[in-house]
């Protein structure tokens, strides 16, 4: 966490978010191409962050999306599809869910992992972690009827 965490738990905390998300994206976007994307706005922010890079479920083209990530032990990552409480589920959800592995970028570094979503009290001790770091997650689940997917991005066992 960094000194600007409380500010952007803040800023993430206000309702119309969602309707700005596009607009935060292009301004990431931006901010990554102007430092060769070394830093993103969850990076200024001082949150755990990750690029996962996943495979279109209908065309196969990979594509990347930076998400605030949660460390989990031996290497795994938290993740949820939140898209700031708004109505709509996260295109990426949709992609992890029907791939086998996925690769996470991470400081410089990219790992093949398994992604799988959590159930039951899996996913009760997984959202707990989540909301931790990032507690914007308990406004979000009211922002939305629709159930915000945890999934838990495990590292592929080496051969």
């Amino acid at each position: 966490m960094g000194v600007l965490t409380p500010l952007a738990v803040k800023i993430g905390s206000i309702g119309w978010m969602p309707r700005y998300l596009p607009q935060i994206v292009v301004v990431d976007s931006a901010l990554q191409k102007l430092t060769g994307q070394r830093v993103t706005l969850l990076d200024v922010a001082g949150l755990p962050n990750i690029t996962l890079r996943v495979a279109g479920r209908k065309s196969g083209i990979v594509r990347s999306t930076r998400l605030l990530a949660v460390p989990d032990g031996a290497g795994a990552w938290l993740i949820a599809g939140s898209y700031f409480g708004g109505p709509d589920m996260p295109q990426w959800v949709f992609n992890v869910r029907s791939a086998d592995t996925v690769e996470v970028g991470h400081h410089g570094t990219v790992s093949a992992m398994r992604p799988r979503e959590l159930d039951g009290d899996e996913r009760v001790r997984a959202w707990r972690t989540l909301v931790n770091v990032w507690p914007n997650f308990d406004l979000y689940v009211q922002r939305t009827q629709r159930r915000i997917p945890v999934f838990r991005l495990e590292p592929v066992a080496a051969n």
